[in-house]
């Protein structure tokens, strides 16, 4: 293991790099604990030497997991330390609340050095989250040709495929020849890192065609420009949603898609690497939102953010949770009569909510990724009902029985497993009926449809089951 003396040494230049030394990860992939401090430590001595060295090392997603690590009075340091050598892309592989805490130390110009060097889409992404003013503080550092780039980027809405796309795209008109396509590609300095096609527009940036590298390379070089374009590639508008931008790439197996305005001028292209980063926020968004978590959470947000962020959710529960218990009133005398009541009430009640539940996962998934909709609703809706059916007599059978046994009152076991065939059927049509609801009213399912059907099972597991006891018990 490394100590101060080999931090030492390799400040002076003798010693190979501490990665060789110390590995950063674990077998678990885990940051090791020795490497921060090891950082940290050459942070607090402002040893400039050996912390280049480490970041340039570092992948900008390892290099990320890093900076997470840190005291976070050492992040804006490691960054001011390092330089030139820090990859400022780095900085949107960590949570949003960590990055605009550096962001907030570092001086107007080391961001904006930062971010030259960027891809455009990085930069955006990098920026978006600061306030106005801190924007306009940066951009204000930087060339007019990178500053105008950004900020008609940031112009389009967010989560549009414009605030996504790359600005850095290669355009040639169709009139050239390949020999001359490929002779300004290799002649061009400041070309994208990685492209994937290229794309042919007139003098007015409109969209006229994209050539795939795959075809550029097997043409013979005299071979006109015109004669390759895909004139109907599948392309998509600076406007779209991003998660449909991302449901497109799947269903055509796409790697890159041009990005047009409403004129149909060439203004950006989406690459595979945006498009993951889109359905792993989509995912993280809509799995906070069936816990009634707000998709801006972060585990580096303070308590005091996280619980104000939470409460308003919980005390909707809290609301609804009354409601179901409302019920329980409207049969007090019943419950004191038989005891037996109040002990298997919440049995049904929380069966019907976990069965709907797994309903509305299905529903809610099957809502965002279009594969529910008009064509085959009633369909899934009868085939759901049907399932909570069929599960609703199996744990109508378990349960009576365990009542009878648990109990010695035979009726119970009749009166239970009515109530649980009832409320299994209601949790299943609740699950899915009530997310469609909420999407044909332009509300998100995954916010709202966990407390609308947990409220719909208890009402009806409390109701039918207490319902169906005054009955057959004659109670008053």
């Amino acid at each position: 293991m490394a100590d101060d003396a080999d931090l030492a040494a390799h400040a002076a230049g003798g010693h190979e790099s501490l990665l060789d030394r110390l590995p950063m990860r674990d077998e678990n992939g885990d940051v090791r604990r020795e490497f921060v401090e090891k950082v940290s430590a050459a942070i607090r001595s402002a040893d400039a030497g050996l912390l280049r060295a480490i970041v340039g090392e570092l992948h900008e997603a390892d290099l990320g997991d890093l900076i997470e690590a840190l005291d976070p009075e050492d992040r804006p340091r490691l960054v001011e330390l390092t330089g030139p050598d820090f990859h400022f892309s780095a900085l949107n592989e960590v949570d949003e609340a960590v990055r605009e805490e550096i962001l907030e130390e570092l001086e107007p110009a080391t961001v904006a050095e930062g971010v030259r060097e960027l891809d455009s889409d990085d930069a955006v992404e990098l920026l978006e989250g600061l306030d106005h003013e801190d924007q306009a503080e940066i951009l204000d550092k930087l060339p007019r040709s990178e500053r105008v780039a950004i900020e008609r980027s940031l112009f389009y809405p967010e989560n549009s495929a414009g605030r996504r796309m790359q600005t850095e795209v290669i355009t040639v008109p169709p009139d050239w020849t390949v020999g001359h396509a490929i002779d300004y590609m290799r002649d061009t300095p400041d070309l994208p890192d990685r492209f994937y096609e290229i794309y042919a527009v007139d003098s007015a940036q409109h969209w006229q065609g994209a050539v795939s590298l795959d075809v550029l390379l097997r043409a013979r070089r005299p071979v006109p420009i015109a004669d390759l374009i895909d004139e109907n590639r599948r392309r998509v508008s600076a406007m779209d949603d991003q998660e449909e931008v991302a449901r497109f790439f799947g269903k055509y197996n796409l790697v890159a898609a041009p990005v047009v305005d409403t004129e149909n001028r060439l203004v950006g292209v989406i690459t595979i690497d945006d498009v993951v980063d889109v359905i792993e926020e989509e995912a993280d968004e809509d799995l906070k939102a069936l816990g009634g978590v707000t998709s801006d959470e972060e585990l580096s947000d303070s308590v005091w953010t996280i619980a104000t962020g939470r409460f308003n959710w919980l005390l909707v529960n809290l609301a609804t949770a009354f409601l179901a218990s409302s019920v329980l009133g409207l049969f007090e005398g019943q419950l004191e009569k038989m005891v037996a009541l109040a002990v298997l009430a919440p049995i049904v009640a929380s069966q019907g909510g976990n069965a709907a539940t797994q309903t509305m996962t299905v529903a809610v998934r099957a809502l965002a990724t279009r594969e529910l909709g008009p064509n085959n609703a009633l369909r899934v809706v009868s085939r759901e009902a049907l399932v909570g059916f069929v599960n609703g007599l199996g744990f109508a059978v378990i349960t009576g029985v365990a009542a009878v046994a648990w109990f010695r009152i035979p009726g119970l076991g009749i009166v239970i497993g009515l109530a649980m065939l009832c409320n299994l059927v209601a949790g299943a049509l609740g699950g899915i009926l009530i997310p469609m609801v909420l999407e044909r009213v332009k509300a998100d399912p995954a916010v709202a449809s966990g407390t609308f059907v947990t409220t719909v099972t208890d009402v009806v597991g409390f109701f039918s089951f207490l319902g169906i006891a005054t009955l057959w018990f004659g109670l008053k």
